[in-house]
């Protein structure tokens, strides 16, 4: 059953994520969004070291703290990437060059270092999903691209795959929860000088602790939580391709909270990316149940 589930756990996480944009969005003209990452790693990590001390469950022997340094860098790295080249190079490039390479990396990556080869619906899946991503986002803006902002942007979707490759090793001897609190707790650390080159007077407004506490708590501390959970069962160039949900519940937000509006090619997106996330969804279900039958026999 917990195999069953693992597909379902990343697919809610990258629901959460996709919560981020209609935050930020709410969130007090004042804040930048190098500061607003920073602060959402400086609560979800609090958050989830709260939710491990009184669960007791934290424990520090036979710790891999290299992996845990190298997957906290990952992710820190992550967050002023994805931020700098949406700045850079607009929304609509630099989300799709970043969360649409972040798959090929990890794919790439499974199969040079770990010899794991994707099959052939992993592909498939992976691709439809990434055009429907590139055609959802591409008429949002006047398409403008440097040089600068593709690099920053191929950075923050290999950061992505490498934490996420990372972070499967860890959660295979440790719990899912104690892994991602000392991980994130790391990553704000590596950030929190942004929160001192930024003005952060933003906070202490009450907009301005409901986005903190949205992004860091359920953005960040539950959907990191599941996240990782979700990776104990399955490959990680799966769970990276399932995180394509992410623009994917963004756009249905903007559309139902923001009020905005998407021409026929955007909707053809949505489409496309439904069909590749489902056709992923049931294919490892399907693979989590034959596996069950073998353990049964």
């Amino acid at each position: 059953m917990k195999k069953k589930m693992s597909p379902f756990l990343v697919l809610l996480a990258a629901i959460l994520w996709g919560t981020t944009g209609t935050s930020q969005a709410l969130a007090p003209e004042t804040a930048h969004p190098i500061a607003i990452g920073a602060s959402r790693l400086a609560v979800g990590g609090t958050f989830l070291v709260l939710i491990v001390l009184i669960k007791g469950k934290f424990n520090f022997q036979s710790w891999p703290i290299k992996t845990t340094i190298m997957a906290s860098l990952c992710m820190a790295l992550y967050q002023p990437l994805f931020f700098s080249a949406v700045s850079i190079t607009g929304v609509a490039i630099g989300t799709v060059v970043a969360i649409g390479s972040a798959p090929i990396f990890s794919g790439l990556t499974e199969w040079i270092l770990l010899k794991i080869r994707p099959a052939k619906i992993w592909w498939y899946s992976t691709l439809l999903s990434i055009v429907g991503c590139l055609m959802l986002f591409v008429n949002k803006e006047s398409v403008f691209i440097d040089p600068v902002g593709i690099v920053m942007a191929l950075g923050a979707g290999l950061s992505f795959a490498s934490y996420t490759l990372i972070s499967r090793t860890l959660v295979e001897k440790h719990s899912s929860l104690s892994v991602v609190a000392v991980v994130f707790t790391l990553s704000a650390i590596c950030l929190s000088p942004f929160l001192f080159v930024f003005d952060m007077s933003w906070i202490m407004s009450f907009r301005g602790v409901s986005v903190s506490l949205s992004l860091g708590i359920i953005a960040t501390g539950i959907a990191y939580f599941l996240f990782a959970k979700g990776l104990t069962h399955i490959s990680s160039s799966t769970a990276v391709t399932l995180s394509l949900a992410e623009p994917l519940t963004a756009t249905l937000l903007g559309i139902f909270i923001l009020g905005e509006s998407l021409n026929s090619t955007s909707w053809l997106g949505i489409f496309l990316l439904m069909l590749g996330l489902g056709i992923l969804m049931l294919c490892s279900e399907n693979s989590a149940t034959q596996k069950e039958r073998r353990i049964g026999q």
